[in-house]
């Protein structure tokens, strides 16, 4: 039977989600833990793979096991959470259509990138530090200029693998947020390294190093070089991961987020 498996993670500590050699990755110890507590062997996908550093507050993996007569469904995710390292968490476990796919599924994600503005220790692994207020207004005026179908080429890392770089962005733009910034993106589907590049490339824009036009005229050139940074990873969170009405449950959603899909 195939499983959807939604959780959280703190990804300092880890070179990313997906299973590399040699190293730790929350892929990695997900199918450590599962294995372990299912006592099968377990290999997961995820709704998406996220960089070194950077966090996940709702990722959405599936796996296929037989729990036969053995623990049902929430007292699986007890037995996972005792089991994982302290800064990863399950949160729901549900039985899927067996041809259910958590990566290829998904009809939207979205991404969001706090920046703080006051000085916060307890921030530093979460956040990005900047000494002065960027000019918020340009910045929306630059992120408005994604909504709707475009080429990423130039937000995508060099090599990154992708067979196109067609995505379709439904909400783009900055919100105050107590004693910072956050970055909230939604589309259908990202490309490498796109969300930190396009981070960086708009707080270029608010601290008046480029203009909204410019901005624009960098999105579609399509061309890497035109674009600034990547912003640091500490700042980003993969927030929400949204599927077709009735392959999950309403408990599945994120606190404070919609149910249904608005396009």
């Amino acid at each position: 039977m195939r499983y959807f498996l939604h959780l959280a993670y703190e990804g300092t500590q880890y070179h990313g989600w997906q299973v590399q050699p040699n190293t730790l990755t929350v892929q990695l110890e997900l199918e450590r833990c599962l294995t372990q507590v299912l006592r099968q062997p377990i290999h997961v996908m995820g709704s998406g793979r996220t960089d070194s550093g950077v966090h996940a507050s709702h990722q959405v993996a599936h796996f296929d096991a037989e729990l036969g007569e053995g623990p049902d469904e929430a007292t699986v995710v007890y037995r996972l959470n005792r089991a994982l390292p302290k800064d990863i968490a399950t949160r729901l476990l549900h039985a899927v259509p067996e041809r259910a796919h958590a990566r290829f599924d998904a009809e939207a994600r979205t991404y969001e990138y706090h920046v703080r503005l006051v000085p916060d220790p307890f921030s530093v692994n979460h956040s990005l530090y900047l000494d002065r207020m960027p000019d918020v207004a340009a910045m929306n005026e630059a992120a408005a200029c994604m909504l709707g179908s475009f080429d990423f080429t130039s937000f995508s890392k060099v090599k990154g693998g992708e067979n196109h770089y067609v995505c379709v962005c439904y909400e783009a733009g900055w919100h105050h947020t107590p004693g910072g910034l956050m970055f909230r993106i939604r589309s259908n589907r990202f490309v490498r390294g796109m969300v930190r590049l396009v981070v960086g490339t708009l707080l270029l824009v608010g601290r008046g190093k480029l203009t909204p036009a410019e901005f624009k005229a960098i999105l579609l050139a399509q061309s890497r070089v035109d674009a600034g940074g990547a912003a640091p990873a500490q700042g980003l969170f993969l927030s929400r991961v949204e599927y077709p009405l009735g392959l999950v449950p309403e408990a599945a959603v994120p606190v404070g987020m919609p149910y249904f899909v608005t396009r």
